[in-house]
């Protein structure tokens, strides 16, 4: 079982530049008040977590370098269907790399890129609000390019979804994409990215909602 490390002072500091970064009007309830669809956490989830797994997916302690591919950020906010903030849970990513690699021994070990973390994870503030800076997701073959995220929490029950591109061909012939039959849960965890982000960045807002019944009480 992977053990998580308490938040460093890094990741708090994410989640105070997420609330000042990309949100017009973020104290107020997600726009999308579909429920996000339950997905596959595929079989590269981290068999162990990185010592490196802030907010920066693009850059690896102790490396000079930055992850191959284009820098993106994503952002978000974790809420009920209510519009109630997930407030101190915790929010992951993970996705394979400019070239199509996870950092998981089962998917051709070894060979994902070394300067990219590959995963992530910030714990969100009052107003249940993340950001990440990672690359735009690739495809490899049998999938469309999807970022993996997973939401957990005190008294929450896991929720784990994929993030998609919107506008991206590949989204037709996708299994698990196609799999969610509502066309609005469709459209909830398909995320359209413009270029407002700190230089010039191009910049997604993924808005998870969760059940009522997922919050605490």
């Amino acid at each position: 079982m992977n053990t998580l490390k308490s938040p460093s002072r890094r990741r708090v500091l994410s989640v105070a530049l997420g609330a000042g970064l990309g949100f017009t009007g973020s104290a107020g309830p997600a726009a999308a008040q579909v429920l996000t669809p339950r997905q596959s956490a595929g079989p590269f989830y981290p068999l162990r977590l990185p010592a490196d797994s802030d907010f920066d997916l693009t850059r690896v302690e102790g490396r000079s370098a930055r992850a191959a591919g284009t820098v993106v950020e994503v952002v978000g906010r974790v809420s009920d269907e209510a519009g109630r903030p997930l407030a101190g849970g915790r929010v992951e990513i993970w996705q394979c790399d400019a070239f199509g690699f996870y950092h998981h021994p089962r998917d051709r070990g070894g060979r994902a890129d070394p300067n990219f973390q590959g995963f992530g994870g910030v714990t969100l503030g009052d107003e249940g609000l993340y950001r990440f800076t990672t690359i735009w997701p690739v495809a490899y073959p049998g999938r469309t390019p999807h970022i993996h995220f997973a939401v957990s929490g005190p008294g929450v029950e896991r929720l784990t979804t994929q993030m998609y591109l919107a506008g991206e061909p590949l989204n037709a012939r996708d299994f698990l994409y196609n799999a969610i039959r509502d066309p609005a849960a469709r459209a909830s965890v398909t995320v359209a990215f413009d270029a407002g982000a700190e230089g010039g960045r191009p910049r997604g807002r993924f808005d998870l909602v969760l059940g009522s019944s997922f919050l605490p009480r």
